[in-house]
């Protein structure tokens, strides 16, 4: 039997459901298991649904004309993680979206969304919330990308996801700062130094 505890909280951050509320919300879910390494969405694909991270961890990311990684964003549990703007505008993602560790999500479809929002209004709040503090997240990163030092940017990710570190590669966590691994280990150590 899966286990709904986790969402539900997240949800009851922002908004109270009694019990009716709650057990049609749980009905619109799709389950859904992502082995690592495989992909939630491909480059080019129409994301359909918004996933809510259960256990594990998604990397949203892009490859450039030489191939190199660049990575967007991590997504782990109690996190919502997807393309939304190729879910709400029912265009092809720019992004790929795999798995770093094997991973379970929640997912909600477009259709289903609509149905929610229409039958429990009280989650347009829950889903307005969300979407500001993603964008007001996305515009701290953009931030951080272009005025801060890559020391500062590693001391903020460590802030932000403060067990990630055990859980990713360098390699992954530098191509998330924008510098190689080799200047990583080097900002480590000098950290470690002080």
């Amino acid at each position: 039997m899966l286990n709904y505890d986790l969402i539900l909280k997240n949800v009851n951050k922002h908004i109270q459901l009694n019990k009716e509320e709650k057990e049609f919300f749980i009905s619109l879910l799709h389950h859904k298991f992502i082995k690592r390494k495989d992909f939630l969405c491909r480059l080019g694909e129409y994301s359909k649904s918004e996933n809510f991270i259960i256990k594990g961890c998604l990397r949203t990311y892009t490859l450039d004309e030489n191939g190199v990684e660049h990575i967007i964003a991590f997504g782990i549990e109690d996190w919502w993680a997807g393309d939304p703007y190729s879910f709400l505008t029912n265009s092809p993602s720019n992004y790929y979206i795999d798995a770093l560790e094997d991973t379970e999500v929640f997912q909600i479809s477009k259709e289903n969304l609509e149905n929610l929002l229409e039958t429990i209004p009280k989650f347009e709040r829950y889903y307005r919330i969300l979407f500001q503090n993603a964008y007001v997240a996305q515009q701290k990163r953009i931030n951080q990308n272009i005025s801060f030092s890559a020391e500062q940017r590693y001391l903020e990710f460590l802030q932000k996801f403060p067990s990630l570190e055990q859980r990713i590669s360098q390699k992954q966590i530098s191509s998330y700062l924008g510098i190689t691994p080799v200047f990583l280990s080097m900002l480590k150590k000098k950290i470690s130094t002080r």
